[in-house]
C-alpha cells in the first residue's frame, strides 16, 4: 500500500521541473552555490527564481489538475 501524496507534493509535481527542483533543493537545505550549480543559473538569478517558484507553488496549491485557479478578489 502506498502513502497518499500530500497536497504540497502533488502541487510540486505539477510545476515545471526547474521550479520544482529549486524548491526541493531549498527544502533539503542545499547551499545556494550548490543550488545554482544544479540549476545551471547565475547566483543573482536564484532569489528571483525561488520567488517565482514559491508563487507558482501557491497557485498550484489552489488548483487541482481538473480545475482552474481560484478567482482572485
Amino acid at each position: 500500500m502506498t502513502t497518499p501524496l500530500t497536497p504540497r507534493e502533488q502541487a510540486l509535481r505539477r510545476l515545471p521541473q526547474p521550479y520544482s527542483l529549486a524548491l526541493r533543493l531549498r527544502d533539503a537545505g542545499v547551499a545556494d552555490d550548490q543550488m545554482c550549480t544544479y540549476l545551471d543559473i547565475d547566483t543573482h538569478a536564484l532569489a528571483p527564481l525561488l520567488e517565482l517558484a514559491d508563487a507558482k507553488l501557491t497557485a498550484a496549491l489552489h488548483t487541482t489538475p481538473d480545475t482552474e485557479p481560484e478567482a482572485q478578489p
